[in-house]
């Protein structure tokens, strides 16, 4: 098609919904009580690490970030699709969608370093605890925090404003979200700028942070098969699981993402998408605060104290 003849579209249709009507309950009543799910256990752990002055360390400080992460990732999209799950029209408008899509690809790809950083910090925790206090004092946390947040950032936002998505022709978005592999699909002219990009931030945020974590932890298992206390080996053991359990469950749908269909967007994806959008950011924080006894722990000394104070 000519670019002269070209109409620029203004707004997409969300054709990623389920048409039947049962579906659309059942999917609605799912990811509404993942999103209440992801809003009070997310503010659950933020208000007991803030509020705890033994959860005032590097560890918790991180975790705090995350669980803020984790509440801006959930609520950049997961309102959107519950309000157009039971919509006629289910649109959204280009500069709309262009927003929800940088929001998405900043936050995804904070939340992936933050992870390899979490990693770090164990791994000095665990491999060097007597240099721990010096290495991850507060100010480097703060400044590694910063930076994070601001490269992230730049990666996310700088290619569109380089080169903005033009859209033609087609308006009809095969996803519940503004993804950005979906809105390739729709988007018009050479978009080897895009892939390229796709691919080069990939290996940065998603396969260079993984590798990090995996040689971190490979060091991690190392040192505690060295402790002989069992229960020290135990409780070691304990605070790492959880956090690889959340580093497997955001990595590997990221990566089957992101590392697999850089050329073509496979119909099924959408499905992966919601692993590391919707399940981890409600996952997270049962995961952190079940496994961990110190939050628990924290827990019960804020409700012992507003009992005793109120009653």
């Amino acid at each position: 098609m000519a670019p002269g003849n070209r109409t620029v579209l203004t707004e997409f249709i969300l054709a990623g919904f389920p048409q039947n009507l049962q579906s659309c309950i059942l999917i609605f009543v799912f990811f509404l009580l993942l999103y209440i799910l992801t809003i009070l256990g997310n503010m659950f752990l933020i208000c007991t690490v803030v509020v705890s002055p033994q959860l005032h360390s590097p560890m918790y400080f991180f975790l705090l970030n995350l669980s803020f992460l984790d509440l801006c990732y959930s609520s950049c999209s997961l309102p959107n699709v519950l309000l157009n799950m039971f919509s006629s029209k289910r649109r959204i408008s280009v500069i709309g969608c262009l927003a929800q899509m940088n929001l998405g690809l900043f936050l995804g790809e904070t939340e992936c370093i933050l992870l390899a950083v979490m990693a770090y910090d164990r791994y000095i925790a665990i491999c060097f605890p007597f240099y721990y206090t010096i290495i991850m004092n507060r100010k480097v946390c703060r400044n590694v925090v910063f930076l994070m947040w601001s490269v992230c950032f730049i990666l996310a936002t700088v290619p569109t404003i380089l080169k903005p998505l033009i859209f033609c022709g087609k308006n009809k978005l095969d996803h519940f979200v503004c993804e950005v592999l979906a809105l390739l699909e729709l988007a018009c002219g050479d978009l080897s700028f895009y892939k390229m990009m796709i691919f080069f931030v990939s290996l940065f945020t998603l396969l260079a942070p993984f590798l990090f974590i995996t040689a971190s932890y490979i060091c991690i298992i190392f040192a505690v098969l060295k402790i002989r206390s069992t229960d020290g080996r135990t409780k070691t053991f304990s605070t790492c699981a959880s956090h690889l359990i959340v580093v497997l469950m955001f990595y590997g749908a990221s990566m089957t993402m992101y590392m697999g269909q850089t050329k073509t967007f496979s119909y099924h994806i959408k499905y992966i998408s919601l692993m590391y959008g919707i399940m981890t950011p409600a996952l997270n924080p049962l995961i952190y605060s079940l496994r961990n006894t110190d939050v628990k722990e924290a827990f019960r000394k804020i409700v012992h104290n507003c009992l005793t104070r109120y009653i």
